[in-house]
């Protein structure tokens, strides 16, 4: 029983999840077995929530899906079924569990965004540029 227990203790994150917070808009790839066959399965929506600690930590991720219906759907962090999960944007949020949204239809349920770089993108070198020309002539000015 002990060997039982120590395996479910051993958490091993999955490494294809980056840090996901309450009001991200995540694209989660999820594997899916029909018979014989396997493919990837892509659920783009907000996450709702962040619970369990863990190996027990899991994300809930709500999307609009056809005529208004609204589809949630709750992944396990260290599950080996997720490919990959991307944060397509950032939310600005003052709750930590989003339950409000079910209510919320249309425009009414948008997000407030946050600027969002994603990374590896690169950050273009004009503004530093912009910077060093704004202060070069008040610096003429001053001589």
């Amino acid at each position: 029983m002990s060997n039982l227990m120590q395996a479910f203790s051993a958490f091993q994150p999955n490494s294809n999840i980056p840090r996901l917070r309450s009001g991200d808009t995540v694209r989660v790839h999820n594997r899916i077995v029909e018979g014989d066959r396997e493919r990837v399965q892509v659920f783009q929506g907000v996450v709702m929530r962040l619970t369990g600690r863990g190996g027990n930590a899991r994300f809930t991720v709500r999307r609009i899906a056809a005529h208004g219906v609204g589809v949630e759907r709750t992944f396990f962090m260290a599950s080996p079924r997720l490919e990959k999960v991307e944060i397509v944007r950032h939310a600005h949020t003052r709750r930590k569990q989003l339950y409000y949204l079910r209510g919320l239809m249309g425009k009414a349920a948008r997000l407030r965004g946050e600027r969002f770089v994603r990374p590896g993108a690169e950050v273009s070198a004009e503004v530093g540029q912009a910077e060093g020309d704004a202060s070069q002539p008040q610096s003429e000015a001053e001589q």
